[in-house]
């Protein structure tokens, strides 16, 4: 019965027009998923641990910058970054690495940094309805290319061009009396003076298909710890350990004087569903900026 469901449900996906995918690069709005709210930037040198999620198998459709949603692809979903961007992602369980392609935000859980497709979850080994722990690092270069090479929404910063100048005029004077005039000499010309100026070739974008290339390395999980929330004030940090300080959480001081940050903090914790469950405690108690570490 559920095969027979699948499959007329699969055959009225091929039946339905799809739209045409739009790819473009865009940063996007603050927006709220999952119950939190996230605040999209460029930042193509970040780096952060976590844990990711396996995406579901969707019906076809667009990612949230327009392309086709694929789940044989190498690509992901990410709450913040910029769209679209190159990412290695290391499974620090197993110490598999893969580039994929951000496209799309998400994942919808709280205490996720990432969704997988179910392709390069599988290939990281990460089996579909699971999670595991991540290392993820912004590819800049090849982030970068995408974002000139294509078609955008955003309001980016004009060129920056050079003042014009105006024509310098010279005039010869003849030499005052009395004096001797000595024989015009060439001006020695400095290495590179006369090279051509080659503007930068524009950058190569990968393609849109990214290869099945795995590597591996060393296994390296780490702690889980839940961060609910980051302060320069120590009064401020104060009040909101108040609010959760029946769930286990701590002050956690960074750093001294000016340069002090406050952390809430709770674990670190055995297993990925015990943070999930302090991540959950968190949320119930109407705190937003909740995270779910790998330290």
């Amino acid at each position: 019965m559920k095969a027979a469901v699948a499959a007329a449900l699969l055959a009225l996906a091929a039946c339905t027009p799809q739209p045409k995918p739009t790819p473009r690069f865009m940063v996007g709005e603050p927006y709220s998923l999952g119950g939190l709210w996230s605040y999209p930037r460029e930042d193509f040198a970040l780096r952060e641990q976590g844990v990711a999620a396996v995406l579901p198998r969707r019906q076809p459709g667009l990612t949230a910058n327009g392309e086709a949603r694929d789940p044989d692809a190498l690509t992901a979903a990410h709450r913040t970054l910029q769209l679209p961007a190159i990412v290695t992602v290391t499974n620090l369980e197993t110490g598999l690495s893969l580039k994929v392609r951000v496209n799309d935000r998400g994942p919808e859980m709280p205490g996720r940094i990432l969704g997988l497709s179910p392709r390069a979850a599988s290939l990281l080994g990460i089996r579909e309805g699971s999670a595991a722990q991540v290392r993820l690092e912004v590819d800049g270069e090849a982030s970068r290319a995408l974002s000139q090479g294509l078609p955008s929404t955003e309001n980016r910063a004009p060129p920056v061009t050079a003042a014009p100048r105006g024509e310098v005029a010279s005039e010869a004077l003849a030499p005052l009396a009395g004096a001797r005039e000595a024989a015009p000499r060439q001006a020695a010309a400095l290495p590179g003076m006369r090279a051509a100026v080659v503007p930068d070739a524009a950058p190569t974008p990968p393609p849109a298909r990214l290869p099945e290339t795995v590597t591996r390395g060393a296994p390296q999980p780490g702690r889980l710890v839940v961060e609910a929330g980051s302060f320069h004030s120590a009064g401020a940090a104060q009040r909101r350990l108040a609010s959760i300080a029946r769930l286990g959480a701590r002050l956690q001081q960074e750093g001294r004087g000016r340069q002090a940050t406050y952390r809430i903090v709770l674990g670190p914790f055995g297993t990925i569903a015990e943070a999930d469950r302090a991540v959950a405690g968190v949320v119930a108690a109407g705190i937003p900026e909740v995270r779910l570490l790998v330290e």
